[in-house]
């Protein structure tokens, strides 16, 4: 899904707001999201997951279609960690056919 796309399933579910407003709260939201991992704050999301930043270290690396060695340097990247209910709804509710002890 798109931010188009996301932006008119948004204005479909709530007809008393223009496209425009969605879209400006869109924006908003992600902004915010933008700027808060750029101060390096945790965001978490109660029952869909949380965003951190995460350093990662210098280190050589393959260049996969020369095989030469190659020099990355550090680097903060954007992680993402589902949370248990949106890895449920994905999984389309979970405990279908497990075996555990909660489902002998």
């Amino acid at each position: 899904m798109t931010k188009s796309q996301l932006i008119s399933k948004v204005s479909a579910q709530f007809p008393n707001l223009s496209r425009r407003d969605v879209e400006e709260v869109v924006n908003a939201i992600f902004d915010g999201m933008a700027k808060a991992l750029k101060d390096r704050e945790r965001i978490e999301i109660r029952g869909f997951g949380s965003f951190s930043v995460k350093h990662r270290e210098p280190r050589e690396a393959r260049n996969p279609k020369t095989g030469q060695m190659v020099k990355v340097g550090s680097k903060d990247t954007p992680f993402f960690t589902a949370g248990k209910e949106l890895r449920l709804r994905v999984d389309n509710g979970g405990a279908k056919s497990r075996k555990g002890p909660a489902n002998d």
